[in-house]
């Protein structure tokens, strides 16, 4: 299999979902159980290709817990817990520790935790079969974080990309092959030498954030045909995913999981 992970975490909806961090107009009109209707046909996709999908509760002391992605980077060698620039969240990487070490996904030893005034979140990072660790320095991760990333990930050429983005995932995702799905209007490609690119007006900048189930499999937002139809171009088979309600907190396809990676 060609993807960079075959085991991912994720968290049902929590009832506090509708509270949610968002700059969405439309986060008034989060529908919860549509919500958990979404999460569960996303959860099937990934295990109709393969992925190993490891199910977590609710957390509803946490309304923007359901986006996995954030609070750490997963791998199956070593792991990021990170320090969340969105103050509001912090604590809820505590949370995912204390599960993660009941499911035995942990380790200390092979733990990086970010240290204040570090921030880094999972978001933010751009993972990649390169050797190249890609790190949005955006409003919730901070340069300082970015430093101890390098300082640790010796093997790794750490990358700071600046985005206006709330992460750099926002605007772009890795697929294989040194092939990136981008949004120029959104994130320079210049950033990513020696990258090939689907590319991406700015009114399908959502398709964006997408992710690669391997064989050449795309998993994005539906309703962006013109996405669905560069990827095509490019050799993909997009797949369609309905996630309207995590759109409104302003989520996408990644945020919905921690991958642990084969590459960390």
């Amino acid at each position: 299999m060609d993807r960079l992970f075959d085991s991912a975490i994720v968290r049902t909806p929590s009832n506090s979902y509708t509270q949610c961090i968002s700059t969405n107009p439309d986060k008034g009109n989060i529908d919860i159980q549509l919500a958990r209707k979404q999460h569960h046909t996303y959860v099937s996709i990934l295990k109709e290709n393969g992925i190993k999908v490891v199910e977590l509760p609710p957390c509803e002391t946490y309304p923007d817990s359901v986006f996995m992605q954030d609070p750490a980077v997963l791998g199956i060698g070593r792991s990021i817990i990170g320090r969340f620039g969105e103050v509001s969240r912090r604590g809820e990487q505590l949370e995912l520790i204390s599960e993660l070490k009941e499911l035995s996904l942990l380790k200390d030893s092979d733990t990086l935790e970010i240290q204040s005034p570090g921030t880094v979140e999972g978001g933010d990072i751009m993972i990649t079969d390169r050797k190249e660790l890609f790190v949005g320095q955006s409003s919730r991760t901070n340069s300082e974080g970015i430093e101890q990333l390098r300082r640790t990930f010796h093997d790794l050429k750490v990358v700071g990309v600046k985005t206006e983005q709330m992460h750099l995932l926002c605007g772009c995702s890795y697929l294989s092959e040194s092939t990136m799905i981008i949004t120029p209007d959104l994130v320079n490609p210049l950033n990513f030498p020696g990258m090939r690119y689907v590319k991406l007006g700015r009114e399908d900048g959502y398709a964006s954030d997408a992710m690669y189930l391997g064989n050449h499999r795309v998993l994005i937002p539906s309703g962006y045909p013109n996405a669905s139809e560069k990827l095509r171009e490019a050799g993909y088979y997009p797949v369609e995913v309905d996630v309207s309600e995590f759109h409104k907190g302003d989520g996408g396809v990644t945020c919905l999981s921690s991958p642990i990676y084969n590459v960390l």
